[in-house]
């Protein structure tokens, strides 16, 4: 038994730039991942110039979680993007759920006052550029 069944491409009708989209976004929850979980800090200070002088070791722990998480999402998007393109509007929901909620903390809820680290300003993009694309895989191609 293989860990992946075999590929649904063949159903998909959307735009194969959605797809593609999907893959970047993989690619670029993949790579902050593996910044949080193995750079010694978490890029906290030497990416997100945060303040470690106290809970230092609190932050990286949250920020190693944090990228426990990013990368196998990431993975789970290529995969998407790749292989299985029907779920390509599922996916594009999530991320718009997921950057649009980061989007909304980092800079009107419990960010809103404090630093901003780089993720704050690409988040509302993404949520914009995921829109687009949610869009253009909904639309069906013409033959």
């Amino acid at each position: 038994m293989a860990i992946l069944p075999p590929s649904t491409n063949s159903d998909y009708r959307g735009s194969p730039l959605a797809a593609w989209f999907v893959v970047l976004t993989g690619v670029m929850s993949i790579i902050p991942g593996c910044i949080h979980y193995f750079l010694p800090d978490g890029g906290a200070g030497v990416i997100g110039n945060m303040d470690l002088s106290t809970r230092a070791q609190t932050i990286f722990v949250l920020f190693a979680w944090y990228g426990a998480l990013q990368i196998p999402h990431g993975i789970g998007q290529l995969i998407i993007g790749l292989r299985y393109r029907p779920l390509v509007p599922l996916i594009l929901v999530l991320v718009i759920i997921e950057r649009g909620l980061t989007s909304l903390d980092g800079w009107f809820l419990k960010g809103a006052g404090g630093h901003h680290p780089p993720e704050h300003f690409v988040s509302p993009v993404a949520v914009v550029l995921s829109v687009i694309f949610l869009v253009l895989s909904l639309r069906e191609r013409r033959a």
